[in-house]
C-alpha cells in the first residue's frame, strides 16, 4: 500500500495525502466534471506520466474507482467509466429513493427552527444556479452539482440518523445521481424544483415530504435511461 509522507512546517509535520488518494480524487473530479465519458478507456501509463506517479497508485486508484461503480474493467478492453445498463440505473434510483425519503421524513420530524430557514436558503440558491446552468461553463456546472450533494446531505444531516446518513454518502447514491446528469448532459430542471422540495421536508407533514422526495428523486428518469443507457449489453459507446 502505498504510505503517507509528511511535509514539515516550522515546528509541526504536516501530514501528506497519499498518492493514491490524490490520484482518485483527481481522476473523480474529471469523471464528475464530464472531461472523460462513459466508455472512455484509461491509459495506466499516460494517467502515471500526466500525474507524475508510478504505476502502483494509479491502479489503487482505479481499484477504488471501480469498487465506486464509476469505472468498469474487462478483459482485452482494460479500465473505462461506467456505462450503467437500464437495468443498473433503475436499481441506483430505487435505492436512492429509498434512503433520500426516510431521510426527508426525519428532517421534516427533527430539524430546527434554524436549520429550516437554512435549507430553504440553500434550495433557493441552488435554484437559482441551476437557472443559469444551461449554457455556462463545466466549471460552473460543476459548482451546481457541489451545491446540490451538499443540499441533500444536509436534510439527512439534519434528520439527525448518522446510520443513515452514512448509508446515502458510503452508497454513493449521490455520486451516482451527479454522475448519471453529467454523462446524460442534463443541466436544467423546473423552476424552483428544489425550493418546492424543502418547502415540504421543512413542513410539518412528514407524509408529505416523502411524497416530494420520492417525486423529486424520480424526476427525469426516462430522460437519464434514455441518454446514457447502452442499446445492448455489449455495446459501450455513449448515445448521441
Amino acid at each position: 500500500m502505498q504510505s503517507s509522507k509528511t511535509v514539515r512546517t516550522g515546528s509541526k509535520a504536516k501530514p501528506q495525502v497519499p498518492l493514491s488518494e490524490q490520484a482518485y480524487l483527481t481522476i473523480r473530479e474529471s469523471i464528475l466534471r464530464g472531461r472523460v465519458r462513459p466508455g472512455t478507456v484509461f491509459s495506466r501509463r499516460k494517467l502515471a506520466e500526466e500525474y507524475g506517479m508510478s504505476f502502483l497508485p494509479i491502479s489503487e486508484a482505479l481499484q477504488r474507482l471501480e469498487n465506486d461503480g464509476l469505472v468498469e474493467s474487462r478483459p482485452r478492453a482494460g479500465t473505462r467509466v461506467r456505462v450503467p445498463t437500464v437495468e443498473e440505473i433503475r436499481g441506483r434510483y430505487v435505492v436512492r429513493e429509498a434512503l433520500e425519503a426516510q431521510s426527508a421524513r426525519l428532517c421534516c420530524d427533527r430539524a430546527t427552527f434554524e436549520e429550516r430557514l437554512e435549507l430553504r436558503r440553500m434550495a433557493e440558491q441552488l435554484d437559482t444556479l441551476y437557472a443559469h446552468a444551461e449554457s455556462a461553463e463545466p466549471d460552473f456546472q460543476f459548482v451546481v452539482h457541489t451545491h446540490h450533494l451538499e443540499l441533500h446531505m444536509r436534510i439527512a444531516q439534519y434528520g439527525r440518523c448518522k446510520e443513515l446518513r452514512d448509508a446515502i454518502e458510503k452508497n454513493h447514491v449521490l455520486i451516482y445521481n451527479w454522475f448519471y446528469d453529467v454523462a446524460a448532459e442534463r443541466r436544467s430542471l423546473p423552476p424552483h424544483f428544489h425550493a418546492e422540495l424543502v418547502l415540504q421536508v421543512t413542513g410539518t407533514d412528514i407524509r408529505a415530504a416523502d411524497d416530494a422526495m420520492r417525486e423529486h428523486v424520480r424526476y427525469g428518469l426516462p430522460f437519464i435511461e434514455e441518454r446514457i443507457a447502452p442499446s445492448s449489453p455489449g455495446e459501450w459507446r455513449l448515445k448521441r
